[in-house]
């Protein structure tokens, strides 16, 4: 399975967790790096690059940290630009059907902020039904999500630890059900 990792940070060098996130599947075999910020910080972005780069991966991961309830801006123009009518969805919008859709996300609260009753109010899963959505829109089939919650207060450690269970997770094959099915 050939994994693109695509990773939306505005300002990795001064992340803890996504930055250790990013290194940790720097040279995992199966596994491409796309830094969104890295390359289309102060230039349009590539369409024809990015539709190619999800053409030749099975899973693609979308790796940022949460903004206001969601993710950073540049990721949702990519959604607007690279999923395009004719090519990911609409007549002949086919080319993302069976690939698999993983999100990997730093959220700076605690877990249990994350629910109902909590100062977030809504849980992570509810949060990201948009995500959900679009996923199913153009074909894909949504797969359990990465998250690290309290990102703003575990330690050095703990965040060694996160890197190793998000290599683990965005590698199990087993996290598709139909590939369970499959096998």
């Amino acid at each position: 399975m050939k994994t693109l990792v695509i990773v939306v940070h505005p300002n990795i060098e001064s992340s803890r967790i996504n930055k250790r996130w990013k290194e940790a599947v720097l040279n995992e075999p199966g596994i491409t790096v796309h830094d969104l910020y890295e390359k289309y910080r102060n230039q349009p972005i590539d369409v024809e690059f990015e539709q190619q780069l999800l053409l030749a991966h099975d899973r693609i991961v979308f790796q940022f940290p949460l903004y206001w309830y969601s993710s950073p801006p540049l990721l949702k123009q990519w959604f607007d630009e690279v999923l395009a009518y004719g090519w990911a969805y609409g007549p002949g919008g086919t080319k993302l059907n069976g690939k698999e859709w993983v999100l990997a996300i730093s959220a700076g609260a605690p877990e249990h902020a994350y629910q109902a009753g909590g100062s977030n109010a809504f849980s992570m899963s509810e949060l990201t039904r948009p995500f959900q959505a679009s996923a199913n829109f153009v074909g894909m089939t949504f797969l359990p999500s990465f998250v690290q919650y309290d990102a703003n207060r575990i330690t050095d450690e703990e965040i060694a630890q996160s890197a190793i269970r998000y290599v683990q997770h965005i590698t199990n094959v087993e996290l598709n059900p139909k590939a369970r099915l499959r096998n």
